[in-house]
């Protein structure tokens, strides 16, 4: 399939009822702010889409320049966790201009390939909003899948959630929480340590900390949890 071919594949999937502006409306409804680029299909139909089309490296990188909404989705879903390079990370997170892309590039691929860690802490690093996020959403998508890792390596990335989470941009702060309550599920030793930097910043002065920090702790000492866990 070439990338003309399956653009139009998604936009055939598209309600001719729904302009695009309509679209665009629905997405910003949900916080997703975006180019004008948007047809106005459910993610579920991109993924079906995607399942037709099979793992396809070549085209995901075609189509993801292309750069529609749901396009780029639709190469997340296409692409090969095992082909994809740390550049390419580098070049699709600069591309990231809504939380929805950014998550289901780290939910769905990135979290599945070697350089993911590395990726957490050099995004951790950056100023822009999409891009620090990007680094917590992953960081959140490795602890929630990649279930045979052992604790160290999350263990070495609380100090990077402590030092970030005391910002306060909207979609920097939920990250870094989802984060730090992803990590504190993984099992008990974990938890313990993630509810006592969740303590930590739940006590601090500064808005988004005490944010991160309550909110984390109301997850992470919840009692079903901590029966799961046997805390």
């Amino acid at each position: 399939m070439t990338p003309d071919q399956a653009l139009a594949a998604l936009q055939a999937l598209g309600d001719p009822a729904v302009m695009e502006a309509d679209a665009r409306a629905g997405l910003a409804r949900f916080g997703i702010a975006t180019s004008d680029r948007v047809i106005g299909i459910s993610v579920g139909d991109i993924r079906a889409l995607a399942k037709q089309i099979g793992h396809d490296q070549a085209l995901a990188e075609a189509l993801w320049p292309i750069g529609w909404y749901e396009a780029r989705l639709l190469a997340v879903f296409l692409a090969d966790p095992a082909r994809i390079t740390p550049e390419l990370m580098d070049i699709w997170r600069a591309d990231f201009d809504n939380w929805a892309s950014c998550d289901t590039a780290c939910f769905h691929l990135f979290d599945r390939t070697p350089h993911a860690f590395a990726k957490v802490r050099e995004w951790a690093a950056l100023e822009d909003e999409y891009g620090r996020r990007a680094a917590f959403a992953l960081l959140a998508s490795v602890a929630l899948h990649a279930k045979k890792l052992p604790g160290e390596p999350f263990l070495q990335c609380l100090p990077l959630i402590a030092a970030h989470a005391a910002d306060g941009r909207n979609f920097v702060w939920k990250a870094v929480n989802w984060a730090l309550r992803a990590i504190g599920q993984r099992d008990a030793a974990l938890n313990r340590e993630c509810v006592a930097l969740s303590r930590r910043l739940a006590a601090s002065t500064i808005t988004a900390e005490r944010r991160v920090g309550k909110d984390a702790l109301k997850a992470l000492t919840a009692p079903k949890l901590m029966a799961r866990l046997g805390v």
